[in-house]
């Protein structure tokens, strides 16, 4: 069985998208021509992940203002925002958005009481504290070592024509289905406010079980025989998407894995990034194949 998961491929990662990638219409017509070839039976299921935000997403400019002024100024696009930011005062939550304790699981996201705005014997009507809880965010985050927290512009907001996949590979999808009676798995992440989905399979930081590695879609990607990813973009979800899925495959099986180089780009900025990935994914024993070398004929 041959899985295509394809990453994010959204109108607001192409050119005229709000987090452009000038090479993503190129990249998306040779996914379109790698499902249409004949026979589509060759791809067996194909899994879509969907960015999915709100405006006022944790890490968008919305949500946050200057802590150094009063003009309700909010952080440019890119710009990043550590933990010592926030301490210092330099940026801070806005303070009316409101977010129940309830939207965040203790079990998953230990010292949840510690952050907690309202004294409220009710769980139902306490709110986080939104100033301690970036803080204790951005401090797990930075931890990793991967990140800190990147502002980026409103993208992929849900209900908007940004946030839909691009037409050739939505129709190119839609006559797979047709052909082999396949339908489309459709993944969101990104839909909590508090915490980043670059991973389609886990939150940088989980918070609730939603945000938590997703075990099942794990699992049924390992059924796999080939297990072929691509989509936008190749520097962060396509990058963190694939770790998520090696980090958990049988290490004697990585073969079975296939980033398809020709059909995914970088950020712009974040080349490096790309180049690492591939590197240490071929390292590890993924393959790395264009479009055109996946099925030779």
């Amino acid at each position: 069985m041959v899985t295509l998961v394809l990453v994010d491929v959204q109108k607001d990662f192409h050119p005229g998208g709000s987090l452009a990638i000038p090479t993503a219409n190129e990249d998306a017509e040779r996914i379109a021509n790698l499902i249409l070839q004949s026979p589509m039976t060759k791809i067996s299921r194909i899994v879509a992940t969907m960015d999915s935000h709100q405006s006022l997403h944790i890490a968008h400019p919305g949500f946050w203002i200057s802590g150094d002024d009063d003009n309700n100024r909010h952080p440019d696009p890119f710009t990043l925002i550590s933990s010592q930011d926030i301490i210092d005062g330099k940026w801070k939550p806005r303070k009316d958005i409101q977010i129940p304790v309830t939207s965040v699981d203790e079990t998953i996201f230990d010292g949840l009481k510690d952050l907690v705005s309202s004294d409220d014997d009710d769980d139902d009507g306490k709110m986080i504290d939104l100033y301690k809880y970036s803080i204790e965010y951005t401090k797990r985050l930075e931890s990793k070592g991967k990140f800190q927290l990147c502002i980026w512009p409103e993208h992929c907001l849900i209900g908007s024509n940004g946030h839909g996949m691009v037409d050739i590979v939505f129709q190119a999808i839609q006559q797979w289905s047709h052909a082999t009676g396949g339908s489309v798995e459709w993944v969101l992440k990104g839909e909590h406010l508090l915490t980043e989905s670059y991973s389609a399979l886990e939150a940088e930081v989980p918070v609730n079980t939603i945000t938590a590695f997703n075990t099942n879609l794990q699992s049924s990607l390992q059924e796999s025989d080939q297990l072929v990813i691509c989509g936008q973009a190749m520097s962060h979800c396509v990058n963190y998407t694939t770790r998520s899925i090696v980090e958990y495959w049988p290490k004697d099986q990585l073969e079975k894995i296939t980033i398809l180089t020709d059909c995914a780009s970088s950020v712009p900025g974040f080349d490096d990034a790309s180049t690492t990935f591939l590197k240490e994914m071929e390292e590890c024993g993924v393959k790395l194949q264009t479009s055109t070398e996946l099925f030779p004929e």
